[in-house]
């Protein structure tokens, strides 16, 4: 029997502002995911525990503080530590568009900038592949 997909959602750094997130975490439980929700200021050691200990699917990160760069190059370093760096990695928020091959590079899967409708998200996370 196939499982619903489980995600991670987490605001890394000192970002406050946490309405996305929790939009789109509802969003994916409405649509039968299993979400885990671990709110505002974490760091990147704090999301990575989460993941092992909860065996998620996928990590969502919102970032509206301009830190993204340093986060999620940190992220990665963790989850390479980890032996989890195959955990698909989404991020969303305030994100310069001159940023995004940095990012992707670093092996973000997705970037969702500020506005992505629910469904483009949802449809991006039915798409992906589980190979775990």
């Amino acid at each position: 029997m196939k499982r619903n997909k489980k995600i991670l959602i987490a605001k890394l750094g000192l970002d406050g502002h946490d309405r996305g997130a929790k939009v789109v975490a509802r969003g994916l439980k409405e649509a039968g995911m299993e979400v885990i929700y671990t709110g505002l200021r974490n760091t990147a050691q704090d999301v990575v525990r989460t993941a092992v200990q909860e065996d998620v699917d996928l990590i969502g990160v919102s970032i509206l503080s301009g830190a993204h760069k340093t986060l999620i190059k940190k992220l990665f370093k963790l989850l390479e530590d980890e032996k989890i760096a195959e955990i698909p990695v989404l991020v969303g928020g305030i994100i310069p568009n001159d940023d995004y091959s940095y990012l992707y590079n670093l092996g973000v899967n997705k970037i969702f900038g500020s506005g992505t409708s629910l469904e483009e998200i949802l449809n991006y996370i039915r798409d992906l592949k589980s190979e775990r």
